[in-house]
């Protein structure tokens, strides 16, 4: 987890349910390993939550970097189901069998090798978890409105961009995910002088200056990988925050 980027990162640590995290990872595998490939597939009362590394078709000891592929979802599952949680099965494509002593430490675990993605099963009925780490970090209960506030906004501006391209979640979905009440989510914006909107409004305008200053991306694309359906209303939202239109902005970030 610790060399994943801190938007991957977030987005699964604060996942409200363990099928939300899984999906997260597999959404964003890709862009933190252009090699890797992770899936679901459902068998019967469990999932198989599957990898797969491109371009190392007979290399040898793989082995080592399957064992990671793995490990990951294993101790994603753990963040719901619990720290001793294990799975009865672990599959590797490479042709490998554990070591006794190796086996030893999995004693309920079932090993495969030779197939065609390395994968862990899941029972389906832990997909509906709730994330533990969320409970002990913030009870949906808690409608203080201290500085915790400003943590949960600065999660908020890393999970948010990339719903931008599609619907963004309602007040009530992020506060979930962020594991508060709605309640205490309006409060504690509130005292950071923001509403759910003007979070939104933020969000689109830093994820549009960006595009702007580091792409040559045309401002329709722009508008539309920001989050808005009309490229008028995007010059206007961005002319209000930034003081000048996105065009004129563009040209004199990079004089």
């Amino acid at each position: 987890m610790s060399h994943l980027s801190e938007k991957t990162r977030t987005l699964i640590s604060h996942a409200p349910t363990l099928l939300v995290a899984l999906q997260q990872a597999c959404k964003w595998a890709s862009i933190e390993d252009s090699n890797l490939s992770n899936w679901i597939e459902r068998y019967d009362d469990h999932v198989r939550f599957c990898s797969r590394l491109t371009g190392t078709k007979g290399l040898l000891h793989l082995e080592h970097s399957q064992w990671l592929q793995n490990i990951f979802p294993i101790y994603m599952v753990q963040q719901f189901a619990g720290p001793d949680w294990a799975p009865a099965t672990m599959a590797f494509e490479a042709r490998y069998t554990p070591s006794p002593a190796c086996q030893s430490f999995w004693p309920n675990t079932r090993f495969l090798s030779g197939q065609d993605a390395s994968w862990i099963d899941i029972p389906i009925s832990l997909l509906s978890l709730v994330n533990r780490a969320n409970e002990k970090m913030l009870s949906p209960q808690d409608d203080g409105a201290g500085p915790a506030g400003h943590d949960i906004i600065a999660t908020l501006k890393l999970m948010l961009p990339s719903y931008l391209g599609e619907r963004l979640p309602a007040l009530a979905e992020i506060a979930e995910m962020a594991g508060a009440s709605t309640r205490s989510l309006q409060r504690k914006l509130a005292h950071a002088g923001l509403t759910y909107s003007d979070l939104i409004d933020t969000i689109r305008f830093e994820n549009a200056r960006k595009l702007l200053r580091d792409t040559d991306f045309k401002i329709i694309e722009i508008a539309f990988a920001s989050g808005y359906t009309d490229p008028a209303h995007f010059t206007r939202a961005f002319r209000r925050i930034a003081g000048a239109a996105p065009r004129q902005y563009r040209e004199e970030s990079r004089q």
